[in-house]
């Protein structure tokens, strides 16, 4: 008696010809999903033309691309609504949370754990404080270094707040927040120590002066972010 049956040989067990080899490189992203991964790291809303050159694809696509982001976090797809946005501002795009969510957002943030503020930030509140409404950029250049962690760490602790977009560049424009008055037992930023002078012209300030803002405004309060 003869056996018919093919020999079982090593490796075609559990195989189809329709499997991809196991090694195989994984699809390459999407548009779409390159934007999501600059927008979840933007700190300022960017332009299309930004975003396009950030992923090396056509303005037309990229605009597309954003519809769609915008139409799947809007719930228009099967799937539901986001508990964030993909919106523009000032000519720019950049992900925010939905204002529904403002309060519990503002909440969870206000039940972490206190810390001082840190020398870098106190001297960035300082400048925020005596030049608003200012930009990013602005404060950048007073204090000739980066401020982009700075200024977030102020946001999230409520001391400083968006209040508008720069009309020319479309930069977001900040401001200080009733919680700075009350960390500071003040009832009005006019009542800061008077060393606006030393603040007239952004791009010849030098850090000394910014210490002395900063001892001065923040005079052995314990403030706390």
């Amino acid at each position: 008696m003869t056996d018919d049956a093919s020999p079982v040989t090593a490796g075609s067990l559990g195989d189809s010809p329709a499997d991809p080899p196991a090694d195989s490189p994984a699809d390459p992203p999407t548009l779409t999903q390159k934007l999501e991964a600059i927008l979840l790291i933007v700190e300022e809303p960017h332009s299309l033309v930004s975003l396009a050159t950030a992923v090396g694809a056509p303005v037309p696509a990229v605009r597309q691309a954003i519809e769609t982001l915008v139409a799947d976090y809007d719930g228009e797809g099967a799937g539901p609504r986001r508990g964030f946005e993909l919106r523009e501002v000032g000519g720019g795009w950049r992900l925010y949370v939905r204002e529904e969510h403002d309060g519990l957002v503002a909440e969870f943030v206000g039940t972490q754990a206190p810390a001082r503020l840190s020398q870098a930030a106190l001297e960035t509140l300082a400048v925020i404080a005596y030049k608003q409404p200012v930009s990013r950029g602005q404060v950048a250049s007073i204090r000739a270094v980066n401020v982009d962690s700075v200024v977030r760490t102020l946001l999230a602790r409520g001391l400083v707040t968006e209040v508008g977009t720069d009309p020319e560049t479309g930069a977001i424009l900040y401001g200080t927040t009733d919680a700075l008055l009350v960390n500071l037992g003040i009832n009005s930023i006019d009542e800061l120590p008077h060393i606006s002078p030393l603040l007239d012209d952004v791009d010849t300030v030098g850090s000394d002066g910014l210490d002395d803002a900063r001892a001065q405004t923040y005079p052995q309060r314990g403030f706390r972010r």
